[in-house]
């Protein structure tokens, strides 16, 4: 039996076909998750999203400056609506705020409280749309980490889109310190963009 002759170089094509997928994952795979959009001229309110201390500081700095630039009429900050301790948050939210911004900032500054159950973007984008509805703002900047940037842009339409298509939401990616760049040469980093990868996946399948 003769056999087939094997195509030369055949496994050196499937090896630099893999390298060059590595390499471009390495360096395009944060656009998978980040998403930029034109400012738009002016938004009702800059909804700041949950996340570690690190990240919320960030976050709540983003939605400010929106406010300090004149693009954002207010900020609302979505909170727990206590510590692990029973400690109530808003207080000590607003606290933080006025020794940071000062008190005009912090007079502009709402707070939305989310149950102890809230542990995902989508339950959050949930909880919080009463609050939305409840100042009948159309014009939104949902201010988040980049990274999340793309993910949350989904879940947020998903959640406000099916009941008040009326909403128009502006996504506002911040740099977030945990998120280190190159990623993949931090442990934290890498370990944050392989389950936000996961997650934006899961997200645009429909979960």
């Amino acid at each position: 039996m003769i056999l087939p002759a094997r195509k030369p170089f055949r496994g050196l094509w499937w090896l630099l076909a893999v390298v060059a997928v590595v390499l471009g994952l390495l360096r395009w795979s944060s656009e998978l998750l980040i998403i930029s959009e034109p400012p738009p001229d002016h938004v009702d309110a800059a909804i700041v999203l949950q996340g570690s201390i690190v990240a919320e500081k960030a976050r709540i700095a983003g939605a400010v400056g929106l406010l300090q630039r004149g693009l954002s009429d207010r900020v609302l900050v979505s909170v727990p609506k206590e510590s692990h301790w029973g400690q109530s948050i808003p207080p000590v939210a607003r606290a933080f705020i006025e020794r940071s911004y000062g008190t005009d900032v912090a007079a502009q500054v709402d707070f939305c409280e989310t149950g102890v159950n809230v542990n995902s973007t989508i339950q959050e984008a949930q909880a919080m749309k009463p609050c939305i509805l409840e100042h009948h703002w159309h014009r939104i900047a949902i201010v988040t980490s980049d990274y999340h940037t793309r993910r949350a842009r989904i879940l947020w339409r998903r959640v406000l889109k099916e009941s008040n298509p009326q909403v128009y939401i502006w996504i506002e990616g911040v740099a977030d310190p945990e998120f280190q760049q190159p990623w993949w040469r931090h442990r934290q980093a890498a370990k944050t963009w392989f389950m936000e990868f996961l997650k934006l996946g899961w997200s645009m399948l429909g979960g």
